[in-house]
């Protein structure tokens, strides 16, 4: 068993998005990414499905052509292979569920 908050222990870096494993089960792995105003991942795609959640702030997240403003509380799933890029409107928290089979290499990658 694990246990994590996902609002304990923020931290914000100054030039990129923080991350920060929460939970690496046999199942599953929840990252924590935080954001200040502006910051930004780039357009990247993961090689399985993900779910974005944001916990506080508001999102511009670009999925191919189309842009979704997702604000506090919104979800967003995607398929593996989606090109899509995330961009804070505010200082923002976002959960990223990860398929087990993913890396979290490659999510510290995107950041950079």
């Amino acid at each position: 068993m694990e246990i994590a908050s996902i609002l304990k222990d923020i931290e914000y870096q100054d030039k990129q998005p923080a991350i920060k494993v929460l939970l690496n089960t046999p199942a599953v792995k929840e990252i924590r990414i935080s954001f200040k105003k502006g910051q930004e991942m780039k357009a990247h795609q993961a090689g399985y499905p993900i779910v974005v959640a944001v916990i506080e702030g508001c999102i511009d997240f670009g999925v191919d052509q189309q842009r979704y403003i997702l604000d506090k509380g919104m979800l967003i799933a995607l398929d593996a292979n989606v090109s899509h890029d995330l961009k804070a409107e505010e200082d923002s928290i976002v959960r990223l569920s990860l398929n087990k089979l993913d890396s979290i290499e490659r999510v510290q990658q995107v950041v950079k």
